[in-house]
C-alpha cells in the first residue's frame, strides 16, 4: 500500500429510529495530526455557536442544525450556521468561510463543523471538500476518525477529485 492510500469501512448507524450507512476511512492521510489547543477551541466555538441559534430540539429536523468555525492565519475566527432547504441551502463552512472574507480574511487556516445538540464534529459534505480542494487546499480541516479527531490537510479530503483550475482554458 502506498502511503496516504486510504481505504474504506462502511459503518451501520443509528440516529433516533433510522439506520444509516456512514463510509470511513480505515487508515488516514499523512497529514493528519493530533488536534491542538487552539484546534480545540475551534471545535468548542463551533458548537457554542450551534447550540445558540439552533431552532430544533433534540431528534428534531430543523433550518440550522450545523455551526462551523474557520480560523484565519491572524488568528482571528469567523463563524456561520447551516440554512437547511429542500434545494440544497449553503452549509455551516460555507456560511463561515462568507463570513471570513466578508471581514476580509483571505488566508484561512483551520475549520470545523459540529452538530447541534451534541452529536460533534461532522465531516464536510462532497460540495464543501470540492470548494475546500479548490480555493483553500492548505487550510486543516478537523474530522472524526476511528483513531479521534484529528485535523487534515483539504487536499487530503477529496483523492481523484476534480481538478476546476486545470480545466480553465
Amino acid at each position: 500500500m502506498r502511503e496516504g492510500m486510504c481505504f474504506l469501512m462502511v459503518v451501520k448507524r443509528k440516529a433516533a429510529s433510522t439506520f444509516y450507512y456512514e463510509v470511513m476511512p480505515t487508515s488516514l492521510p499523512a497529514s493528519a495530526l493530533p488536534l491542538s489547543a487552539d484546534e480545540w477551541s475551534l471545535v468548542r466555538l463551533a458548537g457554542k455557536t450551534i447550540n445558540a441559534t439552533t431552532d430544533a430540539g433534540p431528534h428534531e429536523n430543523g433550518v440550522h442544525t450545523m455551526g462551523a468555525a474557520v480560523r484565519a492565519k491572524d488568528g482571528s475566527t469567523f463563524t456561520g450556521v447551516n440554512i437547511y432547504h429542500f434545494t440544497g441551502g449553503p452549509c455551516a463552512e460555507l456560511v463561515a468561510l462568507g463570513s471570513a472574507r466578508a471581514a476580509g480574511a483571505t488566508e484561512l487556516t483551520h475549520i470545523v463543523a459540529v452538530g447541534s445538540h451534541g452529536r460533534g464534529v461532522k465531516s464536510p459534505c462532497g460540495r464543501d471538500r470540492q470548494i475546500f480542494a479548490d480555493y483553500y487546499p492548505q487550510m486543516r480541516v478537523i474530522v472524526e476518525t476511528q483513531q479521534g479527531m484529528v485535523s487534515v490537510l483539504a487536499s487530503d479530503l477529496l483523492p481523484f477529485g476534480y481538478d476546476h483550475r486545470a480545466e480553465q482554458v
